[in-house]
């Protein structure tokens, strides 16, 4: 039960401050909190800590629990990407990490073709051969969990762990695509095969073919969901 009021206020006040409606300034006051959730001081204190983790907010002596500006937020922390994703609108959240896979994920590729060892390549065409299995039954919960493990797969198969610890903020993003209805019930079949060239290439040690066929991947990937931030501003951080 106290995981789910945690949960609760992290939640509830987290989806506040990404909407906008607890603006950068804004204070609270952990009395108010307590009220407004109907939960016990301790339980408030615990979001309160994770809040500041994540960099939303600061506790100010005397102030109370102060909001901070998007600058501050740990902008590729899971939990902030899911509470972006779930605003409406969310344009500018998709358009970021569309912009920002199609900037790492051919390149990962491209890396996985020269580094990856036999085990992981066997693993990458295994799991496109399921992926291509799965999306023609249209079973998209399998799928999304196929499709998770496979961009996954290939950041660690790079062998740059930076890339690797991107595999959160990319299964966020295909888990909102899916929740969010921007996935179509029988996966593109010229998608399917991209993701089997993609292995196929890095096995077989082919860096400009796995990045060409990630890129063809992430191209489609923008194209299919662009509508959504068409109206959308760009988001430039105070410095």
């Amino acid at each position: 039960m106290l995981g789910s009021l945690h949960e609760r206020v992290l939640n509830g006040v987290g989806r506040l401050i990404v909407s906008g409606d607890l603006a950068p300034g804004d204070t609270m006051h952990a009395e108010h909190a307590e009220k407004q959730f109907g939960v016990s001081r301790s339980v408030v204190r615990e979001a309160v800590r994770v809040l500041q983790n994540l960099g939303l907010v600061e506790t100010v002596k005397r102030v109370g629990i102060r909001v901070l500006p998007m600058s501050h937020w740990n902008l590729y922390d899971p939990l902030v990407i899911r509470w972006r994703l779930a605003q409406d609108p969310n344009g500018a959240q998709l358009r970021s990490l569309t912009e920002l896979r199609s900037a790492v994920e051919p390149r990962a590729a491209e890396l996985a073709a020269r580094f990856a060892n036999d085990s992981i390549t066997a693993e990458l065409l295994g799991l496109a051969a399921r992926m291509r299995s799965v999306g023609r039954e249209g079973n998209l919960e399998l799928f999304l969990q196929l499709d998770i493990q496979f961009h996954s797969l290939v950041l660690a198969a790079s062998g740059n762990e930076m890339f690797a610890k991107l595999d959160s903020v990319i299964a966020e993003v295909l888990t909102g695509r899916t929740e969010l209805g921007l996935m179509p019930q029988h996966p593109h079949e010229e998608a399917l095969q991209w993701h089997v060239d993609v292995a196929d290439a890095i096995q077989g040690g082919r860096p400009a073919d796995a990045a060409a066929a990630m890129e063809r991947i992430m191209t489609r990937t923008a194209r299919e969901v662009e509508k959504i931030w068409a109206e959308e501003p760009r988001v430039y951080l105070e410095r």
